[in-house]
């Protein structure tokens, strides 16, 4: 059930909406006729609206002509009769819903018209559609300390498998110097597998809005960084950059501070880093053979 109360203005030829209602009908309530189930709207809206309707004048206005006879009639029985005496103390007109014109609907959206309209255009053309891209993503991350300058850099593939890049730079810079050499790595890395479509991740506010071109580079050390980086993008078709915080670059940030700790001379040949996850302790797969005391096996 549902019901709008309006009120006309001071000329009395305009409606203003001041109030809404609406409710569901029970379970019980819904087993009811038609005729007794507006009687049911008509008494709920009247007790919620009854601080209007005691002191004005209420026209109810309804598309059943029916229930106008009905709440006029003298005699009555059952529900209707309990409907008029509860709905006596209130100065109630009943008016038949007139028809609306045709023109009420163009009146309104000519009123509301926008002063700079465009059609839409619901062509599609996928003419030269034959794929959508999906993103790879790049994370990330320089870390300069007393010990040395690392950086580190993740590409993860559609499939999430990831491809771990990281350096030792063996010479002074700063933090953001080191950022930028982690994102130059990472971006040549993905230029070197092809990829076309790239989402870079970075936790320097400072190297990844100034590679959105929203914050200007004006460190003289990074103009040159940046100049590099416009022309690496350039083979790519769609790249973005984000911003997240270090808990979020825990890999990244992981491989530059493990490289920067660690020394190691360049005529060195150094093994690629296996990861892998122990489900259990190591000590759970090991069997003492001096616990087998009753020469049975420990199964």
């Amino acid at each position: 059930m549902g019901c709008v109360l309006g009120q006309h203005n001071e000329i009395g030829k305009k409606e203003k909406a001041i109030y809404y209602l609406s409710k569901k009908f029970t379970g019980c309530e819904m087993r009811y006729p038609p005729i007794d189930k507006l009687c049911c709207a008509l008494v709920w809206t009247t007790w919620r609206l009854r601080q209007y309707m005691l002191y004005h004048t209420t026209w109810l206005i309804s598309k059943l002509d029916p229930f106008k006879f009905m709440m006029e009639s003298d005699a009555l029985n059952g529900m209707m009769a309990q409907l008029q005496i509860l709905l006596s103390g209130f100065n109630i007109i009943y008016v038949s819903q007139k028809n609306i014109k045709r023109s009420a609907i163009a009146d309104f959206l000519a009123s509301r018209a926008l002063k700079y309209y465009e059609p839409l255009n619901f062509d599609f053309s996928n003419k030269y559609l034959m794929y959508v891209a999906a993103p790879w993503k790049l994370n990330f991350d320089g870390v300069p300390n007393a010990i040395g300058n690392g950086i580190g850099a993740v590409l993860v593939s559609l499939n999430g498998d990831h491809y771990p890049f990281t350096c030792k730079l063996d010479f002074d810079c700063t933090n953001n110097m080191a950022e930028y050499e982690a994102y130059i790595t990472g971006i040549r890395a993905a230029v070197e597998h092809k990829i076309k479509v790239l989402d870079v991740y970075g936790d320097s506010a400072l190297v990844i809005y100034q590679l959105k071109g929203k914050w200007e580079t004006r460190d003289s050390k990074l103009i040159s960084y940046r100049e590099l980086v416009l022309d690496l993008i350039k083979v790519f078709d769609d790249i973005t950059f984000h911003y997240l915080s270090r808990d979020e670059n825990q890999m990244a940030d992981a491989l530059a501070t493990l490289i920067s700790m660690f020394s190691a001379n360049k005529q060195e040949d150094i093994k690629p880093i296996q990861m892998s996850i122990c489900d259990a302790p190591a000590h759970y797969c090991n069997i003492n053979e001096e616990e087998e005391r009753d020469d049975h096996p420990w199964y």
